[in-house]
């Protein structure tokens, strides 16, 4: 025999998941290049919005604003937790950002090349001079009235815990004189349990953790808008120090001893 019924049924279930996701992702391809070009910044956002939206339902995933959320800012720099590639999506559902990332997103499968289409402005690691010259494209950034977003953290890690923030971008918002917004995101299954197909930590490839998710169990995102603390004046240490405090608080993560680095994200 070749598997059960069951099994055949699932792996068909899977399989669909999958085109579905890569027809969407052409369809959003499609999008940056003939209909971008031809937009302005309120436009593209809509359909960045929609078309997040729709990724996350192909991939199962619902999204829930945590009850006694801030509102969010139009303007100023948005950061938080960094659990697996979907988060980018799931804020970009709700909030549009522009995205700071590290490079390694840049070689998703499809999905890379739409991020960077999105506007996310990509930092390799270690790479000094690259990074004073995005700090600086940042900082107009916000002046020019943008919502600019990054993960502090510099990489993913496993939820029920928070790694120590990088400080050095926080500058950004010093230096732009704009507020910082911390956002907390979590996702659990239908127990309310941590999910434990979302996790993209090691060694996973990007692949294998989409496969992980569509073959898994409905995800649920929560999102926790907390309150925005003002940058004009502040210290990127400070600032860096209070986002780690209010996020960890928020995800009911106590904060680790050391919660900065200085280091490039």
């Amino acid at each position: 025999m070749n598997g059960t019924p069951a099994k055949k049924n699932l792996d068909w279930r899977l399989m669909l998941r999958i085109g579905r996701m890569v027809v969407h992702l052409l369809a959003g391809m499609a999008i940056c290049a003939f209909v971008f070009p031809f937009i302005g910044p309120d436009q593209r956002n809509v359909h960045v919005r929609r078309w997040s939206r729709q990724l996350l339902a192909i991939c199962n995933v619902s999204v829930q604003v945590a009850q006694g959320s801030a509102v969010p800012l139009e303007q100023g720099m948005v950061v938080c937790n960094h659990v697996s590639w979907l988060d980018i999506f799931v804020i970009n559902a709700l909030y549009p950002c522009r995205f700071v990332a590290k490079a390694e997103i840049r070689d998703w499968p499809l999905a890379g090349w739409l991020v960077a289409q999105a506007g996310t402005v990509f930092i390799a690691r270690g790479n000094k001079r690259e990074l004073r010259n995005i700090f600086k494209g940042l900082v107009h950034a916000l002046q020019d009235g943008q919502r600019v977003a990054f993960f502090p953290e510099g990489t993913t890690a496993a939820q029920g815990s928070i790694l120590p923030f990088h400080a050095n971008l926080f500058e950004a918002a010093v230096d732009g004189k704009v507020k910082v917004q911390p956002f907390a995101l979590s996702y659990v299954d239908p127990a309310g349990q941590p999910h434990p197909s979302v996790d993209f930590i090691g060694d996973m490839s990007f692949v294998q953790s989409v496969v992980n998710i569509l073959d898994g169990k409905p995800v649920r995102a929560r999102l926790a808008v907390l309150e925005p603390m003002e940058g004009a004046g502040a210290h990127r240490r400070e600032l860096a120090e209070a986002a780690h405090h209010a996020i960890g608080t928020a995800l009911g993560v106590l904060p680790e001893t050391n919660t900065l680095q200085e280091q490039s994200v």
